[in-house]
C-alpha cells in the first residue's frame, strides 16, 4: 500500500487548510487511517483516526472540535479538515494505514501501522 499526503502549507492562526491523503491499495476500504504529526526533537503524536468505512473517528485532545477526518473509499482518499489553527499544530503530518479496526488506544500508537506516506508541512503563523 502507498499512501501519499498532499495539502500542507503556511496559514495564519485561525485559518485552515485541508489535508489528502491518496492511496494506491485497491481495498482501501479494508484499511483504516490514521494522522500522525511530528516537529523536529519530538516523539510523533497521535492526531485523529477514522475506520474502514468511516464508521468510528477519534481524534486528540488537542484537535477535537477543530479538525475532522474523512474518507471516500471510491476515490481512495482520505482527508483532514483542520479549522481555527493554532501556531502550536504546526508540523509534519503524515497519514497511515493498517488493516483492521483496533481499540482507542491501540490507534494511537504509530507502531501500530504498517504504511505511512512521506509527510506534507504545515505551518500556522501567529
Amino acid at each position: 500500500v502507498q499512501l501519499q499526503a498532499s495539502g500542507g502549507g503556511l496559514v495564519q492562526a485561525g485559518g485552515s487548510l485541508r489535508l489528502s491523503c491518496a492511496s494506491s491499495e485497491g481495498n482501501f476500504i479494508d484499511y483504516s487511517v490514521g494522522w500522525f504529526r511530528q516537529v523536529p526533537g519530538k516523539e510523533r503524536e497521535f492526531v485523529s483516526y477514522i475506520t474502514e468505512v468511516g464508521g468510528t473517528t477519534d481524534y486528540a485532545d488537542s484537535v477535537k472540535e477543530r479538525f475532522t477526518i474523512s474518507r471516500d473509499n471510491a476515490k481512495k482518499m482520505a482527508y483532514l479538515q483542520m479549522n481555527n489553527l493554532k501556531p502550536e499544530d504546526t508540523a509534519v503530518y503524515s497519514c497511515a494505514a493498517v488493516k483492521g479496526i483496533y481499540s482507542r488506544s491501540l490507534v494511537r500508537n504509530p507502531d501500530l501501522y504498517d504504511y505511512w506516506g512521506q509527510g506534507t508541512q504545515v505551518t500556522v503563523s501567529s
